[in-house]
């Protein structure tokens, strides 16, 4: 009995303990500062979110590192995930927040990139997000169905959820969406529909707009929702009858395309580190990302803000992603075309 006891004590000592590589963790981002890198610029949704969970973030990752924010727009956020891919340092200390388009730009974006987003690892995502196309009150299209019949100017950015959707909707099921190019992010959007330069837009996610431009919508706001590009839609949307614009498919064919498409914004929020950031950090991180998300102090907080927290965590939005690089090229093709301007 004395043998077998000191057999099971050298045992206990002997066997894998789990504390050193936590250690080591808790180490290196001890008195390190990580930096979150927005794809927009300053003032939007993407922005708001960024901001609001730096400030949980930190409390959740070994060694409580400080986490700031910085934005690097441009491109429709493939400016910021370059650098995070190429050029800032690969330790687990440089976090993207970019579009979740930005991540399938090889695949069917119009835009060259100099890195591979399937090579990034994903922390999860904020959101589940619904978006939706906007218009003005006072704009002559009043419905998503009159908007099939009658042209609507729209603003977007370039290489942007605001271009694509709009894009995709005109070339898929008839859109008269006239997009006018060439505004730097969501807000430059948001205040040109509010001096009436355009109409209208699409490409907004729901729960940022919602919260941060509360008082363009209901009875007495400037704004109505004309559709929703999501396969489920809002519910607080779908309750006030508000289209689905995958209802008006007239072919399967057109269904599939969109319902594809707009798939990505399951990850609508997505948060991501370097493919050479070592794995053990990358698994902090993405447990330090999911319980910052089920913190009672962070859901209280983001409950009084407005914020639609709905996340997914990372290795479901890894699946995700991945799934999109392994469809088949004729679907994929497909998706593409729906994203050309006409000729």
């Amino acid at each position: 009995m004395r043998i077998a006891g000191l057999c099971i004590a050298a045992l206990a000592i002997c066997a894998p303990d789990p504390a050193p590589a936590q250690d080591a963790v808790a180490q290196f981002y001890r008195g390190k500062q990580i930096s979150i890198v927005v794809g927009t610029t300053a003032g939007g949704g993407y922005d708001a979110y960024a901001r609001f969970i730096a400030r949980h973030f930190g409390d959740h990752i070994p060694g409580n590192p400080g986490v700031i924010v910085s934005n690097m727009p441009g491109a429709g956020s493939n400016l910021a995930a370059y650098h995070v891919a190429a050029t800032a340092p690969k330790d687990g200390t440089v976090i993207g927040a970019i579009f979740a388009g930005a991540l399938l730009e090889p695949l069917i974006g119009t835009t060259t990139v100099r890195h591979d987003p399937n090579r990034f690892q994903l922390l999860g995502s904020a959101n589940d997000d619904v978006y939706v196309c906007l218009a003005r009150k006072d704009a002559p299209v009043k419905t998503f169905a009159e908007a099939l019949e009658k042209p609507l100017i729209m603003g977007a950015s370039m290489a942007s959820s605001s271009a694509d959707f709009a894009m995709t909707l005109n070339n898929v099921l008839g859109a008269k969406f006239r997009t006018v190019l060439g505004y730097t992010g969501s807000r430059s959007i948001m205040l040109a529909m509010e001096k009436g330069e355009v109409q209208g837009a699409c490409g907004f996610a729901w729960p940022s707009i919602s919260v941060t431009n509360p008082e363009w919508f209901g009875e007495s706001g400037p704004m109505r929702v004309l559709a929703q590009t999501h396969a489920k839609g809002y519910p607080g949307l779908n309750k006030e009858g508000v289209p689905r614009a995958s209802d008006f498919a007239r072919t399967p064919e057109q269904r599939e395309i969109m319902e594809l498409f707009f798939s990505h914004t399951s990850f609508g929020r997505p948060y991501l580190v370097a493919g050479e950031a070592p794995a053990d950090r990358v698994a902090v991180l993405r447990k330090a990302f999911m319980e910052t998300m089920r913190d009672p102090q962070f859901m209280a907080e983001a409950q009084r803000a407005g914020l639609d927290i709905d996340a997914v965590d990372g290795v479901e939005t890894q699946r995700l992603v991945r799934r999109f690089y392994e469809t088949s090229p004729d679907i994929i093709g497909k998706v593409k075309k729906a994203l050309q301007p006409p000729q």
